[in-house]
């Protein structure tokens, strides 16, 4: 265990409203007892914010749960104590602790999907809330859900209370459980990863919920993250998880400016809001570039056609390498629409416009990012430029090609040279497949070499991304989440593309991690010479790697221009907000 002195060591006993000392918590498994936190210690002072930060296994989420003994199957409290208001909550009874729970302490999920009650109006799970706890009959509960809907700043919340989960957006959800953790005024909340799922304006809003409701019922709040320029922007204090300890603990203040722990100091470099600026390709990546700028391994995927030329099936001819002469800009899209029936309730239906009158151009070898929230219409786009989708009128020409109307054969060969990496790699690679088998699919696919052959190209493929060619024969589920969007990065590669469409590639990955992934796109780029067209609904991220962005809202491209241009010189007011939803500026 790693001695750490706890910032309340400098704050009086009945100042803290929450004392852990030396808390274990295990889980059973088939293999044995594997220990998820060992022996940490914090306090929560009252009024304040404390964050507990660390990337996924550190154990954040497992504290979270034991503060209010509500562990997973298999968990269990080891040794240690929990003191709320001066009293320990291990010895309780699940009665006395259900008195308790939702009433002193209110607890804020990640997932509100999972968390809210399907078959439920929002206002009636806040009424249950208020029933339960503080006894109020059925009408007064009812009129006190309604207010406490417009305290977390739902519109219309006379209307939101007759709603169902389902019809409220996720950032509404989320201040729905917000609402129902403060509904009887608990002197402590714990919030675990409460933004998490949420766009950037969207979590700045629910967060400026939490400020508002902190500062007005003098509430404590231990604020559960993966992101320390979420808890740079909002806690008092933090205490930074790593491998199941705490590895530093103090002032916000002091762990950002003078971070003692390399972790620590790992993820202050890594955090997009804290550390913002265009990674550079890494001097590897550009001393392995005259040997790949076509690669030895693409000029043996590339179908060897003379550039210009037409084939018999009409598909877009490929190029010998990145260095072959062709179009000034890989990829241009015009005027493209895309519309989708909707159905209303109650019957009938309305058109959404989805992508309305879009168009851009990628520049050959640079990465030109779509960014914009969810609804914005960025995925849409990149689809249909990825020719996955199609249009309802508009073109999209790739390296001079008018490519909008291929199909059959021709459309088959543009996926040679062109490539798609989605969000979720668990959900994009086969969890039956080997390593080995997923990277070589495009390359079987398409009759390029023999089974050696393919096995040799999906090892050194392993490398290119920085992984051993030892995981060729494991599973997807045998990997973490860097390494499986690696794997689907590799896969990408296989087949030699020009131009790979990255769809939210790093969302769902610690930053630490994230920023891993982003310098291996870089350093690709480099050495393969690839174009990118990279969707997503972070500037934080955007900015590291982009040389053009397009900022998209409700189908419509409102601003665009170089990376510098946009970020350092907004036009439009919602680019604007955009920036200044980035978490990690308020430390800046």
């Amino acid at each position: 265990m790693i001695e750490q002195k706890t910032f309340g060591d400098d704050t009086a006993a009945d100042d803290n409203i929450l004392v852990v000392r030396d808390l274990h918590v295990s889980y059973a498994t088939r293999s044995g007892s594997v220990a998820a936190v060992r022996g940490i210690s914090f306090v929560v002072p009252r009024g304040k914010i404390v964050a507990i930060v660390g990337e996924s296994g550190s154990g954040k989420s497992t504290t979270s749960q034991a503060l209010i003994r509500r562990l997973a199957s298999g968990g269990s409290i080891d040794s240690g104590s929990i003191e709320f208001e001066g009293r320990n909550l291990g010895p309780m009874s699940e009665r006395e602790l259900r008195s308790i729970r939702g009433g002193r302490i209110g607890f804020v999920p990640q997932d509100p999907s999972k968390s809210l009650n399907p078959l439920m109006r929002v206002g009636d799970q806040i009424a249950e809330a208020l029933r339960l706890h503080l006894k109020l009959d059925k009408t007064a509960a009812a009129a006190e859900a309604v207010r406490i809907l417009a305290e977390v700043g739902l519109p219309d919340p006379d209307a939101r209370a007759t709603q169902f989960p389902h019809e409220l957006s996720g950032g509404m959800r989320q201040r729905v459980l917000i609402g129902i953790a403060w509904a009887c005024n608990p002197q402590l909340v714990i919030a675990d990863e409460p933004t998490s799922a949420l766009d950037v304006t969207v979590q700045r809003h629910v967060l400026d919920n939490i400020d508002e409701l902190v500062r007005r019922h003098n509430t404590s709040v231990v604020l559960v993250t993966h992101d320390l320029a979420v808890a740079a922007d909002r806690a008092d204090y933090v205490a930074v998880m790593s491998n199941g300890e705490i590895v530093e603990q103090g002032t916000t203040a002091q762990v950002l400016s003078a971070p003692t722990h390399e972790y620590t100091k790992k993820l202050v470099e890594s955090a997009p809001g804290l550390a913002s600026r265009r990674l550079t390709p890494s001097l590897t990546a550009l001393g392995e570039q005259q040997q790949s700028s076509a690669g030895r391994l693409f000029t043996h995927t590339r179908p060897a056609q003379p550039a210009g030329s037409a084939t018999a099936s009409g598909a877009v001819p490929a190029h010998s390498g990145a260095d072959a002469a062709g179009a000034t800009n890989i990829l241009e899209v015009s005027n493209l629409v895309k519309t989708f029936a909707l159905r209303r309730q109650g019957g009938g239906s309305q058109v959404l416009r989805a992508v309305d009158d879009v168009s851009f151009v990628v520049p050959r070898g640079s990465t030109f990012s779509i960014v914009g929230e969810s609804g914005s219409g960025k995925t849409t786009t990149a689809r249909i430029a990825a020719r996955i989708a199609s249009a309802d009128s508009g073109t999209v020409s790739f390296d001079g090609t008018d490519v909008t109307s291929l199909s059959g054969e021709a459309l088959r060969q543009l996926r040679r040279r062109v490539q798609v990496v989605y969000q979720n790699p668990f959900g994009s690679l086969d969890p039956k497949m080997s390593i080995e088998r997923i990277i070589a699919e495009p390359l079987r696919a398409f009759r390029v070499g023999d089974r050696t052959h393919r096995a040799e190209m999906a090892r050194e493929l392993l490398e290119h991304v920085s992984l051993s060619p030892s995981l060729a024969q494991r599973r997807p589920t045998e990997l973490s989440g860097g390494q499986r969007q690696r794997v689907a990065i590799a896969r990408s590669l296989a087949i030699g593309p020009e131009l790979i469409v990255l769809d939210e590639p790093v969302s769902a990955l610690d930053v630490s991690v994230q920023e891993q992934i982003l310098q291996l796109l870089v350093d690709l780029q480099v050495q393969f010479g690839l174009s990118y067209l990279f969707i997503s609904h972070d500037l934080g991220v955007i900015r590291q790697i982009s040389d053009h962005i397009a900022v998209m809202r409700s189908g419509k491209v409102l601003e665009a221009g170089t990376a510098h241009d946009v970020m350092s010189n907004p036009q439009h007011e919602y680019t604007r907000e955009l920036l200044e939803a980035i978490p990690g500026q308020r430390a800046v």
